[in-house]
């Protein structure tokens, strides 16, 4: 077997596994990174590493050998930045040229979501951090906004009339393994890891254009919660509406949950990016780096 010279982390995940997929059907040799090797998918001309984001001689020793890497975002913690600082500076001792890392839409250190903010951090020490990368900002997940609506059908949160331009996972696999597969071929045909020059996605997306490059990969239009709460119910059967909500009420409705105030405050920072207008874009990323329109959340709910 050849050697992997791609590492796919969170392959145990949603998107993660998606990618491993697709690079195993195209005949690619990897190492997918798990922290649970009894759940890996078993594919065809992968191999199995065991390593947690944060145990760093863990994450260097799985990655050692390996030129690119598919960073995909922790899970949601208080110490997400530290592990991720931890799994970057293990990556780049591993000797990695290359870094392709899963962000959010939006990322900066004053972003309304939270969360956005722990990503820009990531993003800045993977800058710092001397290897060659690329960014995905992905918009909120398509897939998981039904899941926002409660037991009782409503999904309710401080969004107002804001909307998003939510992303499939689908798409952004798709996306991932399109860069993946450019980087790689640009390793194997001896380009300069750190060629190209650097920014966002302004133009046709080719190999050495992903160096340095950041893009925001968005669904194909700007849904409101109310365009949300409508489709899933015309789609599925189930009478989802949306009930706008204060931020007091909103703290106060998920407040019995018993989340750390951390939490409390990514969720509900979620719908007021929302009612800001900093989940609105929608652009042409998705469609550049695949070649195909990104699914609408009609498309993902059908599965056509």
């Amino acid at each position: 077997m050849t050697a992997p010279r791609v590492a796919v982390t969170g392959a145990t995940g949603h998107v993660g596994g998606l990618v491993a997929r697709a690079l195993a059907a195209a005949g690619t040799p990897q190492r997918l990174v798990v922290r649970d090797a009894r759940r890996a998918p078993d594919l065809p001309g992968a191999t199995v590493a065991v390593a947690a984001y944060d145990d760093g001689p863990a994450v260097r020793a799985a990655l050692t050998g390996v030129d690119v890497v598919l960073l995909v975002s922790a899970s949601e913690s208080a110490d997400r930045v530290d592990r991720h600082r931890t799994a970057v500076d293990a990556a780049a001792a591993a000797g990695v040229r290359h870094v392709v890392y899963t962000s959010f839409l939006g990322a900066a250190p004053d972003a309304t979501f939270t969360l956005a903010r722990d990503h820009w951090s990531t993003e800045q020490h993977l800058r710092a951090s001397g290897m060659a990368h690329t960014v995905l900002r992905d918009s909120l997940y398509l897939d998981v906004l039904p899941e926002f609506a409660g037991d009782d059908g409503v999904l309710r949160g401080p969004a107002g009339h804001g909307a998003v331009g939510a992303v499939a996972r689908a798409d952004v696999a798709r996306a991932a393994t399109a860069v993946l597969t450019d980087v790689l071929t640009d390793v194997r045909t001896g380009s300069p890891a750190g060629g190209g020059s650097a920014g966002r996605a302004d133009g046709p997306a080719g190999r050495d254009a992903h160096h340095g490059r950041t893009y925001d990969l968005t669904g194909p239009q700007a849904l409101t919660l109310a365009d949300v709460a409508r489709v899933v119910t015309e789609v599925t059967g189930r009478a989802v509406r949306f009930e706008d909500e204060t931020v007091e009420e909103a703290y106060a409705s998920r407040a019995p949950s018993g989340a750390p105030r951390w939490q409390l405050d990514a969720w509900v920072s979620t719908y007021t990016a929302i009612a800001r207008g900093e989940l609105a874009a929608v652009t042409g990323d998705v469609e550049r780096l695949t070649g195909r329109r990104p699914l609408s959340l009609r498309q993902v709910l059908t599965g056509r």
